[in-house]
């Protein structure tokens, strides 16, 4: 395999959101839903991972994307975080988008489409998903978040395959 540096843009993404699909499939062996959210740096180093946070204590809000944000923001300066990438294996809802917006992170790359992933957990009653694309959240703001996705839908999706039966 190419080292990061000699990879295309395209490459990179591709390579950096099949991590997060293997932390999401970790999040599964920890009894979570099958979310995972890692972030890069501009030199292609992996500074933080997060799983969804579901579990124990059924939280809501603990999904990937905001406990990584929130990490990020109280750990890294906000120059890191401007030229940094999320990559995640599905999109943002919008309070996970909000909150990568408030940590001031640059650059987005996700797997599964919002609406997509509604189609495939119905209205679960722990995943009652939106169906607000995250770049209306991100368009609302007074700054710039550059979005890449949805990339790599069906192996994103098939992260989900057999979760959302009632």
């Amino acid at each position: 395999m190419n080292s990061i540096s000699n990879m295309s843009t395209s490459e990179r993404d591709e390579h950096f959101l099949r991590r997060s699909f293997e932390v999401a499939r970790r999040a599964m062996t920890h009894g979570n839903h099958p979310f995972g959210a890692i972030l890069v740096d501009q030199t292609g180093h992996v500074l933080i991972e997060a799983e969804n946070g579901y579990m124990p204590s059924h939280d809501g809000t603990a999904h990937a994307e905001r406990l990584l944000a929130t990490l990020a923001c109280t750990t890294l300066s906000p120059e890191v975080l401007a030229k940094a990438t999320l990559y995640s294996s599905a999109e943002p809802c919008a309070m996970c988008a909000g909150a990568i917006y408030w940590a001031g992170i640059g650059r987005l790359v996700y797997g599964l489409s919002e609406h997509r992933l509604r189609g495939v957990t119905g209205n679960h009653p722990e995943n009652p998903t939106l169906d607000l694309p995250c770049r209306e959240v991100f368009k609302s703001g007074q700054r710039p978040t550059e979005v890449e996705g949805p990339l790599l839908e069906d192996e994103a999706e098939a992260l989900h395959e057999g979760v959302w039966k009632k």
